[in-house]
């Protein structure tokens, strides 16, 4: 365990920070099932609606710095080409 004051203070810090990420990655990721879920069923309208939501919850954990860019785009791409193939 941390003696010094600012040392203690970013154990605390970097818990806060990693229980919100990880909030937000399982948000995320049920998001993604739940479009994978409607792919799956063969069901077109409730599949669209389901990968926009998903789509705004994987750019929001992109603008606040859970995922980089690139694998928010890769995200994205997968389940779009997986609604698209219905």
């Amino acid at each position: 365990m941390a003696n010094i004051k600012s040392a203690k203070k970013r154990i605390l810090v970097n818990r806060t920070k990693a229980a919100r990420n990880k909030s937000i990655r399982s948000e995320v990721k049920t998001s993604m099932k739940k479009v994978e879920a409607a792919v799956e069923a063969k069901d077109k309208a409730a599949a669209e609606a389901a990968l926009k939501d998903a789509v705004a919850t994987i750019s929001r954990a992109t603008s606040k710095g859970v995922y980089h860019k690139n694998n928010c785009a890769r995200k994205v791409s997968r389940l779009s080409r997986a609604v698209n193939s219905i």
